[in-house]
């Protein structure tokens, strides 16, 4: 059932927003105690016996610490922090590709501040070379996006404006 694979953003006891999880997994939660209902806007689900809210935010019944949360680095969250489009044509293409500003060859790292996106061509126009030599520019400078409530969450808000509230702050 579709339903019960729908996000719902997660609160920690002080109302920060902590993770996202399955509706299946936030009826646990809260069927277990470990859990409150805090906002629904989606309507219920109907068993044999009982009708349970659908739940679209959850708080923690307690507190629970954790370091503060870091971006992966990973091929989608560059395309994702470079909004997929190319830094060096601006265009937003389907055959993406991640390049290293100065090449591994070269020494460089791979770090959020030597990687871009890139499309195909771009990135074959470059090849191992840098940027100057292969006469391009960047559109702007990488660097490593911010761990905001808004950017880790962010991909889930499109269906969930419900939730900018609790997101806005963290």
């Amino acid at each position: 059932m579709k339903n019960l694979h729908e996000p719902v953003l997660v609160l920690n006891a002080n109302f920060a927003p902590i993770n996202v999880c399955t509706t299946k997994r936030a009826i646990v939660l809260m069927l277990t105690g470990k859990a409150s209902f805090v906002l629904n806007g989606r309507g219920v689900i109907q068993t044999v016996s009982r009708a349970y809210p659908r739940p679209s935010i959850i708080r923690l019944g307690m507190m629970v610490k954790r370091p503060r949360p870091r971006v992966k680095l990973n091929k989608r969250e560059i395309f994702r922090r470079d909004n997929y489009t190319c830094q060096y044509c601006g265009q937003r293409k389907k055959n993406l590709t991640v390049d290293h500003v100065i090449p591994r060859r070269l020494g460089g790292d791979h770090t959020w501040e030597n990687l871009v996106t890139a499309c195909a061509s771009c990135n074959h126009r470059k090849g191992g070379r840098t940027v100057a030599q292969a006469g391009l520019r960047l559109l702007k400078k990488p660097a490593i996006p911010s761990s905001s409530a808004h950017y880790t969450f962010g991909r889930h808000v499109g269906g969930n404006t419900e939730w900018i509230p609790f997101l806005e702050g963290w």
